[in-house]
């Protein structure tokens, strides 16, 4: 099944560098017995091979540096079904994350942004019925650039929790987040549409302050968080842009986020967006 909805999310590509150990070190301490992983990953690139392969038609606006890395991840996107016309080509290194995950599946991860300070929206042009996703691993100008240019449905995963102008967040039709995120941001109590995820405990809606849907989360075991959130934000944002009421689409999202910390890498493989729809307890179809 594809979903007929048009999809682009603007944000980061990295070439993710993980370290996988028992254990994640505490400051100046040294862990040995790792393994090294390389992988494609950043947010952007995350949410939108997860979309693509949920079933949204799909495009990527990113940035990715004139080396191997940058092919790499351009390529892993292709293979997802994402559309790669809008990734730039620029004079500046791929960016980088450097990831360490410990046995529990919990991780520590520093982004080096590379190429991702020069994405740019200026030769784009954005439709009313089409939806558009970003993160916050792009400059805030870019966010503020999208908040006055698209027309139709524009979501926000706003992660790395930075301060948002208040035109952002008065024009954002959903901001994504989990309890930390939230917790640094209060200028989310009052804004339109937020989507707190809890890890473990599940995941919220909130209207202007007050909570609208909640849904439980699947028991896992993790191997690895990494990806978990920006498939919590594909499923979430493409299920409700398809009609699924808040109920319905938070259930879905948190399906899609359960399957995706059993897998190892930040892109992992999903079913299309009806076999959630149909694993999902709930009763309710559309909004």
């Amino acid at each position: 099944m594809t979903v007929d909805l048009d999809l682009t999310v603007v944000g980061s590509i990295n070439a993710d560098i993980t370290a996988i150990t028992h254990r994640l070190p505490a400051a100046g301490e040294t862990v040995g017995g790792g393994r090294l992983v390389h992988s494609p990953g950043g947010k952007g690139a995350n949410q939108a091979s997860a979309a693509a392969r949920l079933g949204a038609r799909t495009r990527m606006i990113g940035a990715v540096g004139s080396d191997a890395a940058g092919a790499a991840m351009t390529q892993a996107l292709q293979s997802a079904g994402v559309g790669t016309d809008g990734i730039a080509v620029v004079d500046s290194g791929t960016g980088t994350a450097l990831i360490m995950v410990d046995a529990a599946g919990e991780n520590q991860i520093a982004v080096c942004e590379g190429a991702n300070a020069h994405v740019s929206i200026a030769e784009c042009e954005f439709g009313a019925q089409e939806t558009v996703l970003t993160q916050l691993e792009v400059s805030m100008d870019l966010i503020t650039e999208l908040s006055h240019t698209v027309p139709g449905r524009f979501v926000i995963n706003a992660a790395p929790a930075l301060p948002l102008p208040a035109e952002v967040v008065e024009r954002a039709d959903l901001i994504i987040v989990n309890e930390s995120e939230y917790d640094l941001l209060p200028q989310l109590r009052d804004a339109k549409l937020v989507a707190i995820t809890y890890g473990s405990r599940g995941s919220g809606l909130y209207e202007y302050g007050r909570e609208v849907a909640f849904a439980e989360a699947l028991p896992r075991r993790p191997v690895s968080t990494v990806g978990a959130g920006d498939a919590f934000c594909a499923a979430l944002t493409i299920a409700l842009a398809a009609g699924y009421s808040r109920q319905r689409s938070l259930a879905v999202a948190n399906a899609v986020g359960a399957e995706a910390v059993m897998d190892p890498n930040a892109q992992p493989e999903f079913h299309r967006l009806e076999h959630y729809l149909q694993s999902t307890t709930t009763t309710e179809t559309t909004a």
